[in-house]
């Protein structure tokens, strides 16, 4: 007898594993259909001009059809996944997207078909999010290889039932494609996070600007303020010349005097001088001193108590 071949597909076999992956969220209204080409996704992408005017073709280039390419993804090392649809123009003018099943069967066809696999396609199927007994037919059936214990273990330890859903890694090359999946992936959401990036540096810049142009505005605007006042003054003067002055007048312009003399009497100045003598000796005996260290009298301290309540009773009066 041979020896036993132990494929991934064997039951022996112990390289596999049950990962989860991510249901389609796409609708069937959206009218996407998935063409699986056995070409790289870089051939692919380089030739997406003529992959459309050839599925024009295929289509019988007619003028009120326009397809569009929505995305396309690796399927293997050699081959590679292209979503499309197609807009049809209708007689009000307005645009509709062609349903998935009404183009995948189109594309089934003996003709379309025969088109499509000398295009290189070699597979076609519409591409949706499955419904609930899609799903349930799928949860089901055993696949392969994988132990029925292990698969309903994995359908209970699944994280998220609406959105993930188990799927059987069978071999080193199912590890090694979902690790390059992976990594494209990451690679995507690595480009999108460096495109905010470089949005919020734009948005953070320009906030700058703005913020200045406000605080240009804000000092345009007060000196406007003072130069209104200004002239609103001018014009009060202006206006009361000739006038006497109203009682509550009197009664400020005879506050205002009683501060200026008291201001400009000889006891005050001669104990602001005083202050001041003190405030030099101060500074000459602290430069003498450690730099680190400040101290005060309590008589200095007194003294500077005194003059401060004084010129704050003036004010107040």
């Amino acid at each position: 007898m041979p020896p036993v071949d132990y494929t991934p597909q064997n039951p022996l076999c112990r390289f596999k594993a049950i990962v989860y992956s991510m249901k389609p969220t796409v609708e069937s209204k959206e009218g996407i259909v998935a063409l699986q080409f056995n070409k790289k996704e870089e051939e692919i992408r380089s030739q997406e001009s003529q992959l459309i005017q050839s599925l024009t073709a295929v289509l019988g280039n007619r003028p009120n059809l326009a397809v569009k390419v929505d995305a396309i993804k690796p399927a293997s090392d050699s081959s590679a996944l292209v979503f499309v649809y197609v807009e049809e123009k209708v007689a009000n003018g307005l645009t509709r997207r062609v349903p998935n099943t009404e183009l995948s069967n189109y594309f089934l066809q003996q003709t379309p078909k025969m088109q499509l696999t000398q295009m290189g396609a070699v597979d076609m199927y519409p591409y949706c999010s499955p419904d609930k007994a899609q799903i349930q037919e799928y949860l089901e059936t055993t696949p392969a290889g994988i132990d029925p214990r292990l698969w309903k273990q994995a359908q209970l330890d699944n994280p998220d039932c609406e959105k993930y859903i188990p799927v059987p890694l069978l071999g080193f090359n199912e590890v090694r494609w979902r690790y390059h999946c992976q990594m494209l992936e990451t690679k995507r959401h690595q480009a999108f996070l460096d495109g905010i990036a470089d949005e919020i540096a734009v948005l953070q810049r320009d906030n700058e600007t703005t913020r200045l142009k406000i605080l240009e505005y804000m000092h345009k605007a007060a000196e406007l303020e003072h130069r209104v006042l200004k002239v609103l003054v001018r014009q009060a003067i202006t206006r009361n010349i000739g006038v006497s002055l109203r009682p509550e007048e009197e009664v400020l312009r005879s506050q205002l005097e009683t501060i200026q003399s008291q201001l400009n009497s000889q006891e005050f100045k001669g104990r602001l001088s005083e202050l001041v003598s003190q405030v030099k000796i101060h500074k000459q005996e602290a430069s003498q001193q450690d730099s680190d260290s400040y101290t005060m009298t309590p008589s200095i301290q007194d003294e500077i108590k005194e003059v401060m309540l004084s010129v704050i009773f003036l004010t107040v009066v």
